[in-house]
């Protein structure tokens, strides 16, 4: 099915030992048009130092090339994983660990005023209890990379604990302390929460669930929409199917609601978030 407008997936992963442009071609073929692939750690690129980022963001550009060739508008945030802190920190002391981490933020950074990508993310802090310092360590590299982002005039894709307005809260004083503006901070993997009062000026990129596409339309149409499809071999269609922002675009129509709220999602949206004009 074709759509009067774009159909965006916000958030999507790619790997060399997944499906990658097959998966990709699954998208096109339910009337998806526009990818954001985000950064993960791969196995084939371990990270022990700063400049083993170089490698392994060169694999998700590489992912989005492919996807570019099979028709996909394809866009590329990259940065450093957060949990990637703790498997540092087990091979070398805290604050080596975080001078890696950091030195990953400068790498994307560089991407991004080189238009290799459009945002740095996904980055944050483990969504797990972890040890205060570890917590503390998170939250200063992540303040770190706001800073980047204001320099780069992009926002961050945020990996965080789960979403509430507390927690968007928590974020957005870390973007404010570096000047990063509020709607620069996209939480991802994000509930319905579409209120100011919910998302506290952050942009939530709601996870595509019939559920909380529904509830979110409820309360507006200020957010974007991911699936966080992990291209995972041992886990198909996890965290969902990269169909799944197509199909429940065709849903949404026929259930009567309006193209224009449905443009505004994936069109005005992203092209305010990132500067782009899709």
């Amino acid at each position: 099915m074709k759509f009067d407008f774009p159909v965006l997936d916000n958030h999507v992963h790619l790997q060399p030992s997944g499906r990658n442009v097959e998966a990709v071609k699954d998208f096109l073929n339910v009337g998806g048009t526009h990818l954001i692939i985000s950064h993960m750690p791969y196995s084939e690129a371990p990270v022990r130092t700063s400049e083993d980022f170089i490698r392994a963001y060169g694999i998700t550009i590489k992912m989005a090339e492919k996807a570019r060739s099979a028709g996909a508008v394809t866009y590329v945030t990259v940065g450093p994983y957060p949990v990637q802190l703790l498997e540092l920190a087990e091979i070398m002391p805290l604050e080596k660990a975080i001078e890696v981490m950091k030195g990953g933020m400068d790498l994307a950074a560089k991407l991004v005023r080189e238009r290799l990508a459009v945002g740095i993310g996904e980055v944050g802090r483990p969504h797990f209890p972890v040890p205060e310092e570890i917590m503390a360590a998170s939250n200063d590299i992540l303040s770190y990379g706001m800073q980047l982002a204001k320099e780069c005039s992009c926002p961050v894709v945020i990996h965080a604990e789960s979403a509430t307005p507390e927690s968007m809260e928590s974020l957005g004083r870390l973007a404010d302390k570096v000047g990063l503006p509020r709607d620069k901070v996209v939480k991802h993997y994000c509930g319905p929460l579409v209120t100011p009062e919910e998302s506290r000026g952050l942009y939530p990129s709601v996870l595509a669930s019939r559920e909380n596409v529904h509830e979110a339309l409820s309360k507006g149409d200020r957010f974007l929409l991911e699936t966080d499809f992990m291209d995972d071999p041992e886990r198909p269609g996890a965290v969902l199917a990269i169909t799944t922002v197509p199909k429940r675009m065709r849903q949404l129509l026929e259930k009567g609601v309006e193209a224009s709220v449905l443009w505004n999602v994936n069109k005005d949206n992203p092209e305010k978030v990132y500067g782009l004009e899709l």
